[in-house]
């Protein structure tokens, strides 16, 4: 090692009176050093990498080795221009260049790097709540926005550019557009708490204080999507959704929703009875689940009937309407099997007179 030092020392002497020389021999030197900075990614730190289970680091590295070869090899460059003795300002603008260069090659691998994090990060099991499929276009965008900001910004240093002008007029164009977009931005934020507070997330049925009810299919920045029974999709702006009062049918620690089958039966029925060919009813459907059980309620004495009802549970809540209508049809044959009288309202005529008739006595 120290031979080597020695005679890189003495090339430097020998070609100390021809500058262009020396700068190539740099450039050279430091091309081979970048070759060597990817052989030891590719060959040590791959290494290592293969010892974990994850995909990231290694596409990492992948991003890694373009970076790594031109930093070490402008570094080398920008040594060359000093060697050469240029002119003050030939100098400045040979070094400003290579630095621009520098700072896109990093300011590529950054627009590289935050879209693969988002990738990888959306794809565990415990995403962040910013992180879904709907919202990952506009944070890579967002993201990149930011980065791309942040390059140019150091462009701009890098040829002693003063940027407090143009800041000053980003802001007032920023205020500009805040107030021409106010409806936009109110359903940015109220997107932004959605995702925060979760009160709803994709495949939840939900139903709202003005009656819609429907199957959440996208939550996005700007607007929450339902798809109702009937196939239509209702577009709703996250303003709204952010202010109204919603009933998660799917909510709760458990993915389930629960059906009221009320029915009526005539007074004087077997109250045992009803309830067993209800129960028997409610388990011989199969998307009735089994635990939570089955149960029937005495709810009341109505006019003309005893008012009984079937609660049951189901594992999807689209199919609530499917379900009730099943079990209303299986009820009405276990009772009409079984003699249980289902009664109906009924009136009593009573005629004083018949048309043409005399009045009876005693009537005037």
């Amino acid at each position: 090692m120290e031979r080597a030092q020695t005679l890189l020392q003495q090339a430097l002497e020998l070609l100390q009176p021809y500058p262009p020389l020396q700068a190539l021999l740099t450039v050279l030197l430091f091309l081979l050093l970048a070759r060597f900075g990817n052989w030891l990614i590719d060959r040590l730190l791959r290494r290592l990498v293969q010892r974990t289970r994850n995909r990231f680091d290694d596409r990492l590295l992948d991003l890694l080795h373009r970076p790594v070869f031109a930093s070490i090899a402008l570094f080398g460059l920008a040594l060359a221009v000093l060697q050469l003795s240029l002119s003050e300002r030939l100098e400045t603008l040979n070094l400003n260049i290579i630095k621009t260069i520098a700072i896109w090659v990093w300011l590529v691998f950054g627009l590289r790097f935050a879209r693969l994090a988002i990738e990888l990060l959306s794809r565990r099991e415990r995403a962040s709540v910013f992180l879904q499929p709907s919202t990952r276009p506009l944070l890579s965008n967002a993201l990149a926005i930011l980065i791309v900001v942040a390059g140019a910004y150091a462009i701009f240093e890098a040829w002693d550019i003063d940027v407090t002008g143009l800041v000053a007029s980003a802001g007032i164009v920023g205020l500009a557009l805040s107030f021409a977009a106010q409806d936009t931005l109110s359903n940015l934020f109220a997107g932004i708490a959605i995702l925060a507070d979760r009160p709803y997330k994709l495949g939840d049925y939900i139903i709202l204080d003005s009656g819609e009810r429907g199957e959440v299919t996208q939550i996005g920045l700007r607007s929450t999507r339902l798809l109702t029974r009937d196939d239509v999709e209702i577009t709703i702006p996250n303003s709204v959704m952010g202010n109204a009062k919603i009933i998660n049918e799917a909510g709760g620690p458990v993915h389930r929703y629960r059906i009221r089958v009320p029915v009526g039966v005539a007074y004087g029925s077997d109250i045992d009875q009803v309830m067993q060919l209800l129960l028997d009813v409610a388990a011989a459907h199969g998307d009735i689940t089994a635990e939570p059980a089955a149960r029937v309620r005495l709810r009341g004495f109505g006019d003309s009937s005893l008012n009984f009802e079937l609660l049951a549970w189901i594992r999807d809540p689209a199919d609530r309407g499917r379900v009730q209508h099943e079990l209303n049809c299986a009820i009405y044959k276990a009772f009409a099997a079984a003699s249980v009288e289902i009664p109906f309202p009924q009136r009593d005529l009573h005629i004083r007179q018949m048309p043409g008739q005399p009045p009876a006595a005693g009537q005037p």
